[in-house]
Order: structure tokens, then C-alpha cells, then sequence
């Protein structure tokens, strides 16, 4: 069957991706065309410049379920020295040839080839006129993209970018020991180790929603930071107290969607006024999501 496909790497498959994906899925039902969405098994810039790679929005697994979701079948290249050397009009014609492509959905900042940087859509019209591929461009989303959302993560400005990506973002990794000081605390947490590259928030104490093995979700009150008031080190680490949980979680995964940034870490003057403050984030949590509890 012939397809329509668009082309990109899809971290975060945001606003912006989506419009990309609405209007593929638009004219590809209005052709009868199978729609792709060709993307990479790795951030190209990984082989191109690797000190310039981006912290990841989420992993290519999640990213590739998310777009299935959507309707659309993504197909994953290997981003190697072979892509890496063809110019649009070589990955045109591949994608013509291999994979039936009759149309292509272009965002307006979407570039593809090694000299894509100085293409626009009406050269990718005019290559794909030649080859019997029409192209479509996609509607703008202002200020949406990988790098704002990344830079509002990076803030700690997890609402806003929760709003960018239709969802709230989401940090998830192995549950590892700790110092158990959380749990002297009276405030058990788990140690979070992040996947790798994976952008987290700034450093403070949010609300957020733990997804536990089991797939169930609880409220969490998570630090990101150095716990000034406590640590024997200055690593940064991204902890969770889930509410109403007391199990063992050490070696498993855990994912944590943040909510909110209730405040920025703090050293305190003492263990009982960091046990109170903890406390008060606990019911600030319970209050967020007691408000949104239709909503997980």
C-alpha cells in the first residue's frame, strides 16, 4: 500500500508533533494512503556533534507507543554514517521507493538531508514534483518545541511543559539504595536513578504522580537536589515519598509525572522544621490531587 509519511525525531511527540500527525493522518485518509511517521533510533546529533545532544524528553520506546496511539505506524531507522550522508532528495527518493511514499507532511521548521539546513518546502516541492510526492505543510503551533519544553523542564516549570506536551512530563529509572535518611525522617522515599540523558527539572520539591510496577498511580512529594539540610554528599538526586505506599521497590522501575513545583529545595535550621515543611508538601500534594482525582 502506498503512504503518506513525515519525517522527524519526535522527542516529546508534542503539540507541535501532533499538528504534524493530525494533518498526515488528514491526508492520508483523504487519499487512502498507509500514514508513517519515519523517525531514528537515536537523536541524530548523537553521531553528527555528540557534545551538542539534548537531554531526551522521554525514551524512543515511549515515543514510539505514544505515536502508534495516534493512528500513525512509526518507522525506525538507524541513524547512521549512510542517513547521516543522503540529502533530501536522496531520502526522498528512499522513502518513494521503499516505502510507497506518495505524500509528505512537513512542519515548518522540519528540515531532512545533509543540506536541509538550506531547503525550505517549496524545494521539497520541487523535488518531490519530480519524483510523484506531494507535499503538504503543517500548521504552525507557536512557541511549541523540544528545546522550549526542555528549557521550561529545566526551570522547573514542569505545568508549563506539561501544557506544550498535552501531557505532564515524565522522569522514570531504576529504585536504588539510598542513605534511608528519608525514612529516619519518618518520610520514607525512593531513590530514583534516572534513565540516562533524560531531561529532568530543576532542582525543588514537586507534586507529582508515582506509576508503580504494578501500574497503579499515587500521589508522590518528589525532591530533585542535593538536600542541603541532610546529605553527607553534594550529589543531585530526584526522590519520591509516595503517599500511602509502604512496600519494597529496590532494583524495580518506577515513573514519576510531574504535576507542579510546590518550592525550591531549602537547607533548614533543624531536622524538626525540615519534618514539618515535609509535611506541609505532603498535604499540598494531597490537595492538587484531590482536586484532579478524575483525572488518574
Amino acid at each position: 500500500m502506498n503512504s503518506a509519511i513525515t519525517v522527524g525525531t519526535f522527542d516529546g511527540v508534542h503539540r507541535g508533533h501532533l499538528a504534524v500527525i493530525s494533518r498526515l493522518l488528514e491526508c492520508a485518509g483523504t487519499r487512502d494512503l498507509r500514514p508513517l511517521a519515519v523517525t531514528f533510533d537515536r537523536h541524530p546529533l548523537e553521531l553528527i556533534a555528540p557534545q551538542r545532544v539534548p537531554a531526551a524528553l522521554m525514551s524512543t520506546k515511549r515515543r514510539d507507543n505514544l505515536i502508534e496511539e495516534t493512528g500513525v505506524t512509526p518507522v525506525v531507522l538507524t541513524f547512521d554514517e549512510r542517513l547521516r550522508s543522503m540529502t533530501a532528495r536522496d531520502w526522498m527518493e528512499a522513502m518513494h521507493r521503499d516505502y510507497g511514499a506518495r505524500l509528505m507532511v512537513v512542519g515548518y521548521d522540519n528540515t531532512f538531508g545533509c543540506d536541509g539546513v538550506s531547503l525550505d518546502v517549496s524545494d521539497y516541492r520541487d523535488i518531490g514534483r519530480g519524483l510523484g510526492i506531494e507535499v503538504v505543510e503543517a500548521p504552525v503551533v507557536n512557541g511549541v518545541s523540544s528545546s522550549a519544553i526542555r528549557k521550561a523542564v529545566a526551570a522547573g516549570d514542569v505545568e508549563r511543559a506539561a501544557d506544550m506536551l498535552t501531557r505532564p512530563h515524565r522522569v522514570f529509572g531504576k529504585v536504588v539504595h539510598g542513605d534511608a535518611l528519608g525514612r529516619t525522617l519518618g518520610w520514607p522515599t525512593a531513590n530514583v536513578e534516572p534513565a540516562p540523558r533524560i531531561c529532568i527539572p530543576a532542582d525543588g520539591v514537586y507534586a507529582a504522580l508515582a506509576i508503580l510496577p504494578s501500574g497503579k498511580m499515587l500521589p508522590a512529594v518528589v525532591n530533585i537536589g542535593t538536600r542541603p539540610t541532610v546529605a553527607r554528599s553534594s550529589s543531585r538526586r530526584v526522590e519520591a515519598h509516595i503517599i500511602g505506599y509502604d512496600g519494597d521497590l529496590y532494583g524495580k522501575h518506577l515513573s514519576l509525572m510531574f504535576y507542579a513545583r510546590l518550592r525550591p529545595e531549602m537547607k533548614f535550621s533543624s531536622i524538626d522544621a525540615l519534618r514539618e515543611r515535609i509535611a506541609a508538601d505532603v498535604e499540598e500534594t494531597k490537595q492538587i490531587f484531590s482536586a484532579k482525582k478524575s483525572n488518574f
